[in-house]
């Protein structure tokens, strides 16, 4: 299968097809507030349009335009909820359109249709949510997926002071407990589709993590140094404020937080052309308390919107199972779920 983006992910050592990444730090082509990425956008997205009317006919063409509904004297009533329609020409989603080995194929492709239709202004953004124990509260954020392998669904983040990483790993006190189970949900509004993982979460290890940290701009290498991400930031009593919009209300700490890193690896070099510049003994390393999450999936849906609401569900389960000679196999079973 051919990799997405075109160009492969920096080697890792110790790398091998098991983990060959399928995605790699995904990003737009073209930046998406630029003139020419909305232009990008606006011609993907009438583009899938034009094709989703020519194969659903009227009724797609419909549903494509929101419109209220009135009563029998004219007085209006509140617009009906959508129907999802684009895949009704096709007869929706069926079994045998599914890749018959694995989950991780199958999300390869539909985000790749994802990322080539337009419209769908970041495809890798993501919902993430864990559980803390014993209490079981859940809590959610927005994540953008940055690289897919063999393995399963790679995110990077802090996991050293954030709500996350207490939920997987523990809050590192005596009686904490971490809940390595986690879940993410795409939400693909442009082709009626979602997906939704169900997994163990693992640290990656910061040889790999450092690849991805090199990727990124040198403030944000910076901040990931200097942020303790979720702690209470306290506001500075500021004496000389003449107004109590002056008055700070805590950023003040995290400047003082970015400071301190500048100071330690230096502050951002940039050439005339206002690149960045910067050596090898500029570089910075990833810290240890940040880096890539992989969720490994033990399961994993496919869900098409369909009218009526009477939507295509599919799920793939990971069935683990000892061969002959005593080694672990894993396999994935396919069923369609009621919607």
């Amino acid at each position: 299968m051919a990799l997405y983006p075109p160009s492969p992910a920096p080697p890792v050592a110790g790398s091998s097809t098991k983990n060959e990444k399928l995605i790699f730090a995904p990003s737009p082509d073209t930046p998406l507030s630029s003139p020419a990425g909305q232009a990008a956008i606006a011609a993907r997205a009438a583009a899938h349009t034009a094709k989703v009317i020519a194969a659903g006919g009227a009724a797609a063409a419909s549903s494509l335009a929101s419109s209220g509904t009135s009563t029998p004297g004219g007085a209006a009533l509140p617009p009906r909820a959508g129907q999802f329609l684009q895949h009704e020409g096709q007869g929706g989603l069926r079994r045998n359109d599914l890749d018959p080995v694995s989950p991780i194929t199958q999300f390869h492709a539909w985000f790749a249709e994802a990322k080539a239709i337009g419209g769908i202004a970041h495809p890798e953004t993501c919902t993430l949510s864990t559980a803390s124990l014993p209490s079981g509260r859940v809590s959610a954020r927005i994540v953008y997926l940055k690289e897919l392998d063999r393995q399963g669904f790679v995110l990077y983040s802090n996991f050293g002071t954030s709500k996350k990483g207490s939920d997987l790993f523990g809050d590192g006190s005596e009686n904490s407990e971490g809940n390595s189970w986690a879940s993410l949900t795409f939400w693909w509004e442009g082709l009626e589709r979602q997906v939704r993982i169900e997994g163990r979460a693992t640290r990656l290890p910061a040889a790999e993590s450092q690849v991805y940290f090199d990727t990124r701009v040198r403030g944000s290498r910076i901040g990931a140094w200097a942020s303790r991400q979720s702690a209470v930031l306290e506001p500075k009593k500021d004496v000389d404020a003449k107004e109590e919009k002056d008055e700070d209300d805590g950023r003040a700490q995290l400047e003082k937080w970015v400071a301190e890193a500048e100071a330690q690896f230096g502050a951002t070099k940039k050439a005339e052309d206002g690149a960045e510049v910067e050596s090898e003994e500029d570089k910075i390393p990833v810290p240890s308390f940040w880096g890539g999450l992989r969720i490994v999936p033990e399961r994993v849906e496919f869900w098409q919107g369909r009218q009526n609401r009477l939507h295509d569900r599919f799920v793939y389960d990971r069935v683990h199972s000892e061969g002959a000679d005593g080694e672990a196999k894993e396999a994935w079973t396919i069923q369609r779920l009621s919607p």
